[in-house]
């Protein structure tokens, strides 16, 4: 008789903390974010974007079940961008995860509320987002990828390379601000080294063939392309037309020499985006952007492409390959 009512009393136990679990799950809050970018989703989510996920999934902000992202990407198109920033704002985000200098400014302008968190940005004070990069001051936090003064490097690693340069070419997107401050640094780096430095525009991937063959026709010692969405996705067929006409040229991140460029210096965005997961989950617990420093990375990676040097003749200082980070046979 005791044993029974044992047994009626642990079902009843059970029975009436059943619900109370049930509504225990039902109640964990789902973050919703945004995520604004000037790309696109097709064929497949951009790497950086990946690493992103993958790094919220680590801090336990798994997508589906503990976070919502809302995607808006405007498929290169920068004008887009405003409209976009605003509709996140309408569906009321916790916050804004911005791919870069053009998004950060739309989000910017669409709301002084929402907390948001730069994926990526070239030079975050000198843009204007942000006070200093120790006190935000605003409701702007985030990654800056100090690409001036990477730009200068740039320069001086392709005059190490060939040191009777005497005209670099510069490929920028004019709709991307922070590429007016990588133009701005590399001038001035030019000019210390007594280079002549041309900028080219390239506005969108259709233009890339003609931009490349008027730059081949300027007959530049060298070339430097500067990153941004429009770029990297034309990245191959910009690698394809530079080894085509022959033009030593430096790229921004590893994957360009992965993809058969000469060199490559810089920062990659997939650490820019994994890293500033760090950021949503502070802020999603209650840390504000203002409080939050803006950080740097933590590496900057140098590449060589051997077998590029080759096509193009080029015999790489030894100097260079000792402090390459991949050298690519």
């Amino acid at each position: 008789m005791i044993a029974r009512r044992s047994l009626v009393g642990a079902a009843i136990l059970v029975g009436l903390g059943a619900p109370t679990v049930g509504r225990t799950q039902a109640s964990a809050k789902v973050h919703r974010i945004g995520l604004l970018a000037n790309g696109s989703a097709e064929p497949r989510m951009p790497a950086p974007v990946e690493a992103l996920r993958e790094a919220l999934r680590d801090l336990g902000l798994v997508e589906g079940r503990t976070i919502e992202i809302e995607y808006r990407w405007a498929e290169g198109r920068v004008e887009r961008l405003p409209d976009l920033a605003a509709d996140l704002v309408r569906a009321k985000v916790e916050l804004i995860v911005a791919a870069g200098d053009a998004p950060t400014r739309a989000a910017m302008a669409a709301t002084r509320a929402t907390p948001i968190v730069m994926a990526t940005s070239g030079d975050a004070v000198g843009a204007g987002f942000v006070a200093s990069l120790s006190r935000p001051g605003g409701n702007v936090t985030g990654m800056t990828a100090i690409n001036p003064e990477l730009g200068a490097k740039r320069l001086q690693l392709l005059h190490e390379l060939r040191p009777k340069v005497t005209s670099v070419a510069a490929l920028r997107n004019p709709g991307d601000e922070s590429h007016a401050l990588d133009l701005k640094a590399t001038q001035a780096a030019a000019s210390g080294l007594g280079v002549r430095l041309q900028a080219f525009d390239l506005r969108s991937i259709d233009e890339v063939d003609s931009v490349l063959e008027r730059i081949a026709k300027s007959k530049p010692d060298a070339l430097v392309v500067f990153n941004d969405t429009t770029t990297v996705e034309a990245r191959p067929r910009i690698v394809q037309l530079a080894a085509l006409y022959r033009i030593p040229a430096m790229y921004e991140a590893r994957e360009w020499a992965a993809a058969g460029g000469l060199l490559a210096y810089g920062v990659t965005h997939v650490d820019l985006f994994r890293q500033s997961a760090l950021h949503v989950d502070k802020i999603l617990k209650g840390a504000k952007p203002a409080d939050l420093p803006v950080e740097q990375p933590t590496r900057v990676r140098l590449t060589v492409n051997l077998k590029a040097a080759r096509a193009l003749g080029i015999a790489i200082p030894q100097s260079l390959l000792l402090r390459a980070d991949e050298v690519i046979e």
